[in-house]
């Protein structure tokens, strides 16, 4: 991380890690503002390590998709799909199988012993997911509110849709929300920042996850349509999909939780940027 230094009179802000070393004039007195910049350095560096993979990646899975047949590009769509429905439902409960999702998905075999809502919200998400990212239409907050409640009519219809009106906290976690009340003003907050957002479409992707769940601006669901927020990013713009794994989530609760208690988004993205990079090197 990057330090203060002083030389005489004068103060500078020092970074260095390896290869990439920074330095900045701050002045006679350190600044105020001394942690916003140091914030700003560190993600400027960051950014500067991303860029080159994120370029091959992005190059590789466009000669890949190119090459192959249209009806084979839809197809790995399905595919992903059944693997990310399982992911994502899992990470929120699902008592489904990876091959029991598939198995309903794919040939729609039925499990038995399972909760109905399970195989409802599946196969709800694996038809939405599908939808959403094969649809024009923008990332917006009405959008959003459509694609909730097509998740959840069936089996949350209290919840699907809707705006939550109450006090929400997520189990197992410190993680802090905004109060009911202030809900819909972060929504809008959200997508005009989206809509004006010039940033890498892959860490447009990480933080549009990152602060959507922050929100939590339903009473269930919030995971689930924020992966579906930020595979629509990464699809919209020409880059591979992500599935975060059950297996995984560990790390991916203790980067969230760790980036809402210290107010610092970087804790999730540096580990967002990390994963994609890895998930998806096959393709440069």
């Amino acid at each position: 991380m990057a330090s203060v230094i002083k030389r005489r009179n004068f103060y500078y802000l020092k970074h260095d890690a390896g290869k990439i070393q920074r330095e900045i004039y701050l002045g006679k007195e350190i600044p105020k503002n001394i942690v916003q910049i140091k914030q700003e350095l560190f993600l400027q560096i960051q950014r500067e390590l991303w860029t080159a993979p994120l370029d091959k990646i992005k190059k590789g899975y466009s000669r890949y998709s190119k090459k192959i047949p249209k009806s084979i590009v839809e197809q790995n769509l399905v595919e992903f799909s059944y693997y990310f429905t399982h992911d994502t439902q899992k990470i929120e409960g699902s008592s489904l199988t990876s091959q029991e999702t598939y198995n309903l998905l794919r040939f729609h075999i039925t499990p038995g012993k399972k909760p109905e809502s399970d195989m409802i919200e599946a196969q709800k998400h694996h038809d939405l997911f599908l939808q959403v990212m094969k649809s024009d239409a923008n990332l917006s907050l009405r959008n959003v509110l459509l694609w909730h409640r097509a998740l959840f009519e069936k089996t949350k219809p209290e919840f699907a849709g809707k705006i939550r009106n109450f006090p929400i906290w997520v189990a197992n976690s410190k993680s802090v929300f905004p109060q009911a009340k202030s809900v819909l003003a972060f929504l809008k907050d959200f997508f005009k920042w989206y809509d004006k957002s010039n940033i890498h479409p892959v860490e447009l992707a990480g933080l549009a996850h990152f602060r959507f769940v922050n929100i939590h601006p339903f009473g269930d669901g919030n995971g689930r349509i924020s992966r579906l927020i930020m595979n629509k990013i990464l699809y919209q713009n020409g880059y591979p999909l992500l599935n975060i794994k059950f297996s995984e989530r560990k790390f991916y609760f203790k980067a969230l939780e760790k980036g809402n208690l210290k107010a610092e988004e970087m804790y999730f993205l540096r580990w967002f940027m990390k994963k994609y990079i890895v998930e998806t090197k096959q393709y440069p």
